[in-house]
């Protein structure tokens, strides 16, 4: 059980000397990495680790970054981050087995199936219905924002299993195969003219209880792992230095306005210094944040990382077309009414970025949910009144 630097490096060493990243086709590369432990090194030997910690595992993925390897996370983002650590957790060992490895291959896509429209914000107010039949569940219902579903082979699903009580007891979370009869997946155009998002309807899809995660009437407990690991994916990554949003805008900054020393350009070069201050504070508190965190669900930090990253992106964005002057109102009206293959955060052009980053402080849990859950649980603020509580999800009522 390697946990030390040393032992990570010579793991490292062995894997890329193996496989050389540049002449491996990624599967390949990826499904030896999950092998020797250095897909998560925190999970459980003989699932992707080595018993490990987040340091480590941070550790592990910026030496390999340095070798070329490739990226789980850019391959497969929902599954990674958030579906993956809620398998390792709640899920039976026959799941691990199953869906793990060619999980982080990419070789499988995963998404979440989590909010539906009268159900976002307050995601346990959920209506979609699993009713048990024999040995499999009869799901019915609609999610909707769905990242990457039209790409994905399977979905981490919550749905309602008992109606009779309160709504965070009745819920039952569920590892539902996207192909199955009763799933349909339609696209959600964005204002890029993307649909990465997407709203997926099941119409009495059938899903064995053996793929059931976790305990009837436990999927809230679920989701929470999900939804923490979602914020701590979202917002608390350790980029390289001076990369991402606000590499970008430096690089703007130099191919447009070097050599200018009126006041105007002072002001924007301030106004960029500022900014680069805000990214490298935030860079430098996950790094923190991921150094300190144990294994398991992660606690208030990720809100914390989430918010920061999502106010953070969009002030960022803003300041890059701001910097491209007029050139920065220019992203096209065609609009090219297209299906992704991967989630787009960040980079490429900064007119489309600066579009998608008004999703930021929305998906993920919005904005006002990270400051109340930072209030309740950082500050030991009073929590908001919940008058639903102890009410029967059946007997609440509805618009």
């Amino acid at each position: 059980m390697a946990t030390t630097e040393a032992e990570l490096d010579q793991l490292i060493e062995g894997l890329v000397t193996e496989y050389p990243p540049a002449s491996t086709d990624p599967v390949t590369f990826l499904g030896a990495q999950f092998d020797r432990g250095l897909a998560w090194v925190q999970f459980p030997v003989g699932h992707g680790g080595l018993a490990g910690s987040p340091a480590d595992q941070l550790y592990a993925i910026r030496r390999l970054s340095k070798h070329g390897a490739p990226s789980a996370i850019g391959r497969n983002v929902i599954g990674y981050g958030m579906c993956a650590p809620t398998i390792v957790i709640h899920g039976t060992e026959e799941q691990k087995d199953r869906f793990l490895r060619p999980l982080f291959t990419g070789e499988e896509i995963w998404c979440q199936l989590f909010s539906e429209p009268g159900a976002g914000s307050d995601v346990a107010t959920l209506g979609t219905r699993a009713e048990r039949d024999g040995d499999e569940w009869i799901v019915t219902g609609q999610k909707v924002w769905t990242t990457l579903a039209h790409q994905s082979a399977y979905g981490l699903l919550i749905a309602r299993t008992n109606p009779d009580v309160p709504k965070h007891k009745g819920i039952t979370a569920f590892l539902v195969d996207m192909h199955s009869p009763g799933v349909e997946v339609l696209p959600l155009y964005q204002a890029t003219g993307e649909a990465e998002f997407n709203e997926v309807f099941f119409n009495e899809a059938r899903i064995p209880d053996t793929r059931r995660l976790g305990d009837v009437g436990e999927g809230w407990g679920v989701s929470i792992t999900t939804l923490m690991n979602e914020r701590v994916s979202i917002g608390g990554t350790v980029p390289p230095r001076g990369s991402g949003l606000i590499g970008e805008a430096v690089k703007i900054w130099k191919k447009r306005w070097t050599g200018r020393s009126d006041a105007y350009a002072q002001a924007v070069r301030a106004e960029l210094m500022r900014a680069w201050v805000r990214n490298e504070v935030g860079r430098l508190t996950n790094w923190r944040a991921n150094d300190l965190r144990k294994a398991g669900t992660p606690g208030p930090e990720g809100s914390v990382a989430k918010l920061a990253f999502a106010e953070e992106n969009q002030r960022t964005s803003e300041l890059c077309v701001n910097l491209m002057g007029s050139e920065g109102m220019l992203y096209g009206s065609n609009y090219p009414q297209v299906r992704p293959t991967e989630s787009a955060m960040t980079g490429g052009d900064m007119r489309k970025a600066f579009i998608r980053m008004r999703a930021n402080s929305i998906e993920g849990g919005t904005s006002e949910v990270m400051r109340n859950i930072i209030g309740e649980r950082v500050l030991g603020l009073p929590g908001e009144p919940r008058n639903d509580k102890d009410v029967a999800w059946k007997d609440v009522p509805r618009s």
